[in-house]
């Protein structure tokens, strides 16, 4: 019997499926905010969909995480009718699921022009990019999470309030609560192994309820499939368990936010191994390496929009909550935007903080992998690393982050770099969509407003 992560060809999906005897498949593909979006085909639709593709509609491409339309996008609206676009599954993407018997999952992504925006697509146009550069990336995802002992239901008649989180208080690295709550780990873990995206570490994390999972390294473009699955599949693990996880990059004032944070690192093609390590330079900091960090901080501003993509990305990027607020570097240092974390030629690589948990994995992983390229292609040197807390230090201000979602679109919208790696096609409709995000926004009242001007003002 055929393994799904076997399957490699069109032939080897159509067998893996006579093979289970399926009727049906489960296909999904990744929207803009990251989400996953799909449904069960026949076999006979699955097969002739492998062979010629398929309509998927593109309304997928043009609304928010809530089903809500955009109304500023120009690829798809009213205006065009919303057509199907064209879709293809990624045979070598299958997948057990683990709550459904011997069903399979596909990824699926867009095709033809529908490509130029699609998430997946950009991650596999800028790993293209560092191929005809002479590079492979290799890339690792970290997420923090809060886990609740809550229902959609539950939550939602609360308001989001009073939400009783899995354990109380301040507890990070605890054994205490692992092992409490070691059949949910057990089942992440578990689950994490039968859909390939392995777990190397999971442990608690600094506030109620919240865990921290690091993804096992792997080529960029699998990183970003990884990383999209495992924020889909946690949360259906959790409800089954009757619980709820969130990425929210910020749920509480009074908790720290939760980071994706992205470990990334490139090799030579030509098999002589880390471009990033060289034992001569200090650190082992390679010239490759200090270009790749220059594009990365120097670009940092322009592509924030896509490493902060809601409105609630940007509660999380204060001082003193574990997260970067200016476009800064250092030596092992966990409080500035980039860290360089010194080793040997397998493990010297950058680690990329700036990323809240709320992020695209595909555009989180893209943006992060695309700066570090450019800088390589223009030559760039970074600025003198931070040493101490960057939070208490004065940055050069071309080196501030913009403080809202909206400034950020805009930065996107005009950066030079950000057009040439993505193409203008995506940069117009993804910089609309966060416009639109943040609009939304601004057409409600939030508690802290009611609280602070009902009475006094």
């Amino acid at each position: 019997m055929m393994k799904p992560r076997d399957v490699k060809t069109i032939e080897d999906a159509k067998r893996i499926v006579e093979e289970r005897d399926l009727t049906h498949i489960k296909v999904g593909l990744f929207d803009m905010d990251g989400v996953m979006r799909g449904k069960y085909m026949s076999r006979e639709k699955f097969f002739s969909a492998l062979d010629h593709g398929f309509g998927f509609c593109d309304v997928v491409l043009g609304w928010d995480s809530t089903d809500q339309l955009y109304d500023n996008a120009e690829y798809t609206g009213w205006h065009t009718g919303y057509p199907d676009a064209p879709v293809r599954i990624v045979p070598d993407s299958c997948r057990d699921l683990p709550f459904e018997d011997d069903m399979l999952l596909f990824i699926a992504e867009f095709d033809d022009k529908a490509a130029e925006i699609c998430p997946r697509n950009l991650l596999k146009k800028v790993v293209q990019r560092a191929q005809d550069m002479g590079f492979n990336a290799r890339a690792a995802l970290e997420y923090e999470f809060f886990i609740f002992m809550e229902t959609p239901h539950s939550a939602r008649e609360k308001g989001f309030c009073n939400l009783t989180p899995l354990s109380p208080d301040w507890f990070g690295y605890s054994v205490l609560r692992n092992s409490v709550h070691a059949d949910l780990h057990q089942q992440i873990l578990e689950m994490a192994e039968m859909m390939d995206f392995p777990i190397e570490g999971l442990h608690t994390e600094t506030g109620p309820g919240v865990l921290e999972a690091a993804i096992a390294v792997d080529s960029a473009a699998n990183a970003g499939d990884k990383a999209a699955l495992f924020k889909t599949f946690m949360k259906v693990l959790a409800q089954r368990n009757g619980l709820m996880a969130t990425f929210m990059a910020k749920w509480s004032n009074k908790y720290p936010g939760q980071s994706g944070h992205i470990h990334i690192s490139l090799t030579h093609q030509d098999g002589s191994g880390s471009a990033f390590y060289d034992s001569e330079k200090p650190h082992g900091i390679s010239e490759i390496q200090r270009q790749f960090l220059a594009g990365q901080q120097r670009l940092m501003p322009e592509l924030l929009s896509l490493l902060a993509p809601t409105v609630n990305s940007y509660s999380r990027l204060v001082p003193g909550f574990w997260a970067p607020t200016d476009a800064t570097w250092g030596i092992d240092n966990r409080t500035t935007a980039l860290r360089i974390i010194p080793g040997n030629a397998k493990s010297q690589r950058i680690e990329y903080r700036l990323g809240p948990a709320d992020g695209n994995p595909y555009l989180t992983v893209a943006a992060a992998l695309a700066s570090g390229l450019y800088g390589i292609m223009q030559k760039w040197q970074p600025e003198a690393p931070v040493q101490g807390n960057a939070y208490e230090q004065q940055h050069p201000d071309h080196l501030r982050l913009p403080a809202t979602l909206w400034d950020a679109a805009q930065r996107l919208k005009t950066s030079d770099a950000a057009r040439e790696l993505f193409g203008d096609a995506f940069v117009e409709h993804f910089a609309a969509s966060r416009e639109w995000e943040e609009r939304e926004f601004r057409k409600h009242v939030t508690d802290w407003e009611l609280a602070r001007y009902f009475e006094i003002i």
